[in-house]
């Protein structure tokens, strides 16, 4: 009888431990100095709604834009052993934080950052095809003529990439100049930012044919940029913007019928749920099937938005 009690107890034991409701809870922690940004602010938030249905607990730490200061961060979360880190900024410039990570055994993961050896993968829009797609839309628009005032971002690969697969695109257009490129200042977000320096190319180009189209790797500096257009009165010269992710104040800005007129559509929502999948198969495996990870987008308009 004793022996049953026993045998009965283990079972019971058992059981209990390996019951989901007393199995470990996973915690990841998702960091960026990005989280001011609406596409982030999409990401962040959809991969806490896929963790939660995972019933993992989710931290966020946000650096306001200050990548040093998640470094420290990142050093700081280490000690804390969570299951997983995912990053949001590009990796080579918080080698420091990942190698702490690597050392403490922590795997970490990319949502729409960069390929790096130090990342089990990276999941991101395609960026050569979103810069293809509002390049070239410009450059038909333009009938492959006039001067175009581009907006890039050299410290993010996602960003930097868009930049130079959309200039080698106008670059390969004899009679299309790039008038200037412009990394906007962040001081005070980038859509001021973009909006003091478009203000400021408009001062030096008055001419009524002097710019054609402004470019912008992501939607907030072709919002600024439009504004300052507007305040300049110069909106009825026709100088066509395009942007990329495709936020609300962006659809509802081609859907007024002004200067922007196309954007691209990421799915923020498909790339956070993309990376809660990666980490559940590396959590449940040891392994992913792929380093990079692509999800599509599509071209948007005043007619698609219809």
């Amino acid at each position: 009888m004793g022996k049953r009690i026993l045998l009965m107890c283990i079972v019971l034991l058992t059981y209990i431990l390996t019951t989901p409701i007393y199995a470990k809870k996973r915690s990841i922690t998702v960091m960026t100095p990005f989280l001011a940004q609406p596409g982030t602010q999409l990401m962040v938030e959809a991969f806490e709604k896929a963790a939660q249905k995972k019933s993992w607990k989710v931290d966020v730490i946000d650096t306001s834009g200050d990548i040093a200061a998640l470094v420290s961060r990142m050093e700081d979360v280490v000690l804390q052993k969570p299951d997983a880190i995912v990053i949001n900024v590009d990796p080579s410039q918080i080698k420091t934080g990942l190698l702490a990570a690597r050392d403490a055994g922590i795997p970490v993961f990319g949502m729409d950052s960069g390929v790096d050896p130090l990342l089990q993968s990276n999941v991101t829009s395609n960026g050569y095809v979103m810069a293809a797609e509002t390049a070239t839309y410009l450059v038909d628009q333009l009938n492959g003529r006039g001067n175009v005032v581009m907006f890039i971002f050299e410290p993010y690969p996602p960003v930097q990439m868009r930049g130079a697969i959309a200039e080698a695109i106008f670059n390969n257009s004899p009679d299309l100049k790039i008038l200037d490129k412009i990394t906007p200042s962040f001081d005070k977000g980038p859509l001021e930012g973009a909006r003091n320096a478009m203000e400021a190319v408009l001062i030096a180009n008055q001419g009524k044919e002097s710019i054609q189209a402004v470019w912008a790797a992501w939607d907030d500096p072709a919002i600024g940029a439009e504004q300052a257009i507007r305040d300049a009165g110069r909106e009825n010269e026709n100088i066509i913007i395009v942007g990329i992710d495709a936020t609300e104040q962006a659809k509802d800005r081609i859907s007024a019928g002004g200067n922007f007129k196309a954007t691209v559509a990421q799915d923020f929502t498909l790339i956070a749920e993309t990376v809660a999948q990666t980490v559940e198969q590396y959590l449940n495996t040891g392994s992913v099937s792929q380093k990079q990870i692509y999800v599509s987008a599509k071209l948007i308009t005043a007619d698609s938005l219809k």
